[in-house]
């Protein structure tokens, strides 16, 4: 809006009058909007899109990329649960989760309290605990495959020490196949969850910590009594990382390492949807067991986002 005043001998001057709050609001607003729109349209096309795609495929009968497709309702559900492999990768998930991720948080949790206390050498250690971060997956499942081969170093080192009977074909056993699998994600995250751990503790006040030693806490009350609870929510963060991280990549040290094998005894759901996919061509199996994995990774954000709450 603008103003006419004039005075006496003079032409008349618009003058601009300022806009009223809630129209720089709604200005700002729109603005925002704007800019906003094409990571929208960027989520909504890569993000939503695929997600929904998952549910319509597997309400299909689809042999095949080049194959006709043809509509099974509830069908492709119940042969997954009538499949015994499925409950098999099932078990083998459960397991691997409520190993794998609860070793990995305490042991990373506890190495980066140890790394933010400065030791000697400090900084060195936070370079050596990205090492793992930095190799590739074939790399690190090489790596594995080398220490853990019949020939390898692990029974190398049993034989060395007088103790050749429990020697094994440790990825080719169905009794430590998966453990093995476990072992490799352990040791793949918890070097990088450690450095982000030790960020996170060296922003609480030093001041927290020197009032517990003077009240006579050691260093084992002060970390879980006095520093947990501070970064608690950041723990809870770091924990559903490595939750989706251990449910969704797994496939790709299965793959690698196992085949998820020996039969079935180190299959897990993420590699069971990429066998049914692209090996068995099983376009409607695959995901519908893709939609138990995304609801199963669903249940588990919400449980670890409850559990590690600060107010219930």
């Amino acid at each position: 809006m603008t103003t006419m005043t004039s005075t006496a001998g003079e032409t008349a001057v618009r003058r601009p009058t300022p806009s009223s709050p809630g129209a720089a609001r709604r200005a700002r607003r729109q603005g925002g909007t704007i800019l906003a729109l094409p990571a929208l349209v960027w989520y909504l096309v890569f993000m939503v899109g695929p997600l929904v795609a998952i549910f319509v495929v597997a309400a299909l009968r689809w042999p095949g990329m080049l194959q006709p497709v043809s509509f099974a309702g509830f069908g492709n559900g119940r042969t997954v649960l009538d499949d015994p492999v499925f409950w098999d990768a099932v078990s083998n998930t459960a397991i691997q989760l409520v190993v794998a991720v609860p070793v990995m948080v305490v042991c990373a949790y506890m190495l980066g309290y140890y790394v933010a206390q400065k030791p000697p050498g400090h900084k060195v250690i936070r370079y050596l605990l990205f090492i793992p971060g930095l190799i590739s997956t074939p790399a690190k499942a090489m790596v594995f495959y080398a220490a853990l081969s019949p020939d390898g170093l692990v029974n190398g080192g049993l034989k060395a020490v007088g103790l050749g009977s429990l020697a094994d074909a440790w990825l080719a056993s169905p009794s430590t196949a998966l453990a093995c699998l476990i072992a490799l994600d352990i040791w793949a995250g918890i070097g990088f969850t450690a450095v982000l751990f030790a960020a996170r503790l060296g922003s609480v006040p030093e001041e927290i910590g020197e009032a517990a030693q003077l009240d006579g806490a050691g260093h084992w009350r002060t970390m879980w009594r006095i520093h947990f609870p501070v970064i608690r929510d950041y723990v809870g963060v770091v924990t559903m990382l490595q939750f989706l991280w251990t449910l969704f990549g797994s496939a790709q040290h299965v793959l690698l390492l196992t085949q998820g094998g020996p039969g079935s005894s180190s299959t897990t759901l993420s590699f069971l949807v990429y066998q049914k996919a692209f090996i068995a061509a099983d376009l409607g199996y695959s995901q519908t067991v893709g939609v138990f994995l995304f609801l199963t990774g669903l249940v588990g954000l919400l449980a670890i986002r409850r559990a590690f709450r600060q107010n219930h």
